[in-house]
Order: structure tokens, then C-alpha cells, then sequence
């Protein structure tokens, strides 16, 4: 988990640093720390999900909405 941690302090220096720079540098970095949370989605994902990490997914419990999901 340490690196994880490295990585989410870098990310959040390149914010901090690229901030009012008006070079881009911001835009490159608001990516690279959303890349980062979709990964983390991602894992999250394939570890409750019922289906698997296949992307499976199961079937809807009686009266439950498919956007509850």
C-alpha cells in the first residue's frame, strides 16, 4: 500500500504545483489523478462484485432497479 500512497501524494503535488500555471500542466495532471481514481473504481468493482472480475454481472433481486446497481 506504501506505493499507492506515494502515488497518491505525487498526484496531488502535480496538482498543487501545476495550479494557476495556465500552461496545461493542470488539465495533464486533473487527468492523471482521475485515471487514478478510475483504477481504484475498477479494483473496487471487481472485488464486491457478484459477477466477478469477468464483468459478469447478476440478476436483479425482485423489485431491486437496475440503477441501484
Amino acid at each position: 500500500m506504501s506505493s499507492d500512497t506515494e502515488k497518491h501524494r505525487s498526484l496531488l503535488t502535480a496538482l498543487k504545483d501545476a495550479q494557476g500555471k495556465g500552461d496545461g500542466s493542470f488539465d495533464q495532471s486533473v487527468t492523471a489523478a482521475f485515471e487514478h481514481v478510475f483504477e481504484h473504481l475498477g479494483r473496487l468493482n471487481d472485488h464486491v462484485s457478484q459477477g466477478g472480475p469477468e464483468g459478469g454481472e447478476r440478476h436483479l433481486r425482485p423489485g431491486e432497479s437496475s440503477t441501484l446497481r
